[in-house]
């Protein structure tokens, strides 16, 4: 009986220890799933991203500590990627559909679907929930106005 009744003592310390672990490890401001925040959306929406779709998206990254870790704003050079070919992380894949160009969003994107319990050291830490401000900029190469910003130039 004596063995039998230590087992069961260790596993209830063993499941409060997770328990305790658990709660402290994530903090108040960590989400479990993806969350969308539209921060600005144009009157009239020509344009949408959708999957398959080359997009240019300007943001600003950073931790829920308000640490900014990227930002394509600062170097004046929007990212352009293939939307739903996980060319990105899922929190942007699944975050940008159907936003139209000119629209601004804040992305609130779980560790599960940015860098999981690795993160990208030296800057993201394992487990870090990510804070993305974007704003999509063109798709396809065109612009709001539906215009091609690389011939329009050229008129």
């Amino acid at each position: 009986m004596g063995k039998k009744r230590q087992l069961i003592c260790l596993a209830a310390a063993v499941a409060a220890a997770a328990i305790l672990l658990t709660a402290s490890a994530k903090k108040s401001s960590d989400v479990t799933e993806l969350q969308i925040g539209v921060k600005y959306k144009p009157e009239s929406c020509t344009l949408q991203a959708h999957k398959g779709d080359k997009i240019k998206v300007h943001y600003r990254g950073a931790l829920t500590d308000g640490s900014v870790f990227d930002s394509s704003y600062d170097r004046g050079d929007p990212f352009e990627f293939t939307l739903g070919n996980g060319q990105v992380i899922k929190g942007w894949d699944q975050g940008l559909l159907g936003m139209c160009v000119g629209e601004k969003r804040k992305l609130k994107i779980p560790a599960k679907m940015g860098y999981g319990e690795r993160g990208s050291p030296p800057k993201i830490p394992g487990g870090a929930t990510l804070v993305f401000d974007t704003e999509l900029i063109a798709v396809n190469g065109k612009t709001s106005g539906g215009a091609n910003p690389e011939t329009e130039s050229e008129l």
